[in-house]
């Protein structure tokens, strides 16, 4: 019997060939025999981060003070609006920006340099590799505790002996001991946090260094191109990527910063942020309603950002498969 005559022989008698089984068991199991274990995770991650987002949601429309609890009546968007023309929230807004920006920019050009430096051979690279990276590793409370007393405190910081000492050294018994929280609260701020994301950025970096053609600087290299004409034509442009996607992420996680401002100056002078902003109205202001609004506002922008990153993700993976 030929093959068409089989085939129209299952068919009538409802069962298929024996080649289309044989093909569907060597597809292997169905896709719902695939995912079916992935869901513990995925109900895990519903409950941990989207049912208590639906909350702040519900509860963002409501006038709720925890001194008045008898109070509490739907408002619909007033608390957005409340927060949109609250001066402090605004000062916030230009403080995360601004902190935010710097922090970002500093680490970049710190972690760029670094990338570069550990990119070349020489005697200790592991070593200064995992010393330049133990910043990242630290618990943010426990690195901003480590800049206000260790390293900014007026009375033994280390900062301020260095400057005795180099007073001694130079034969003048005195030095200046400045406060230096009290002098420049945010540049304290955004010092310790640029300290614990240059490692971020420089493994970024440093992957895009790794991946960077060979050949084509070589070739460069040979045809009389000097380091730095490398560095400007081949290796920025290639870079590009991985700096774009280092500052986006940087950005998510910066603007979304509270331990460093809570830790290092109570957001005072100056130096409160969105986050600490937040935790004011909650926690100080009890203005449940008006919290949960200010905290889906941060939400949303840092899932703008958090979008743009995804796509760069994206076009670094798409770029990498093709060149592969």
């Amino acid at each position: 019997m030929t093959a068409p005559a089989t085939a129209s022989a299952a068919a009538r008698t409802g069962n298929p060939p024996r080649g289309a089984a044989r093909r569907r068991r060597k597809r292997g199991p169905s896709a719902w025999a695939v995912r079916a274990p992935l869901l513990p995770a995925l109900v895990f991650v519903i409950a941990v981060t989207q049912l208590p987002f639906v909350a702040t949601l519900v509860l963002s429309l409501f006038d709720w003070n925890a001194f008045h609890p008898g109070g509490r009546r739907f408002i619909g968007l007033d608390n957005y609006a409340a927060v949109l023309g609250d001066t402090a929230v605004r000062e916030a807004v230009v403080t995360t920006t601004v902190l935010t920006a710097s922090v970002v920019a500093a680490a970049l050009v710190l972690g760029l340099a670094l990338a570069l430096l550990l990119n070349r051979r020489f005697p200790g690279r592991a070593l200064v590799r995992t010393m330049l990276i133990t910043p990242f590793l630290l618990v943010p409370v426990a690195a901003a505790l480590l800049w206000k007393h260790l390293l900014l405190n007026p009375e033994y910081g280390l900062l301020n002996g260095a400057l005795t000492w180099a007073a001694r050294l130079v034969g003048n018994g005195t030095a200046p001991q400045p406060d230096w929280i009290s002098a420049a609260p945010l540049i304290a701020v955004g010092t310790a946090l640029v300290w614990q994301w240059t490692p971020f950025m420089m493994l970024i970096v440093l992957a895009g260094l790794r991946s960077r053609p060979p050949d084509s600087v070589e070739a460069a290299r040979m045809d009389g191109a000097s380091e730095a004409q490398v560095f400007r034509y081949l290796t920025l442009p290639h870079l590009r990527p991985y700096l774009e996607l280092g500052a986006l992420l940087g950005s998510v996680h910066i603007v979304q910063n509270f331990d460093a401002v809570f830790t290092i100056t109570s957001g005072s002078l100056g130096t409160a942020n969105l986050p600490y902003t937040v935790y004011q109205i909650f926690y100080q202001a009890h203005e449940y309603g008006q919290a949960s609004a200010a905290g889906v506002l941060v939400v949303l922008g840092s899932l703008v950002i958090a979008a743009v990153a995804l796509r760069v993700v994206s076009s670094l993976l798409r770029g990498e498969a093709s060149r592969g």
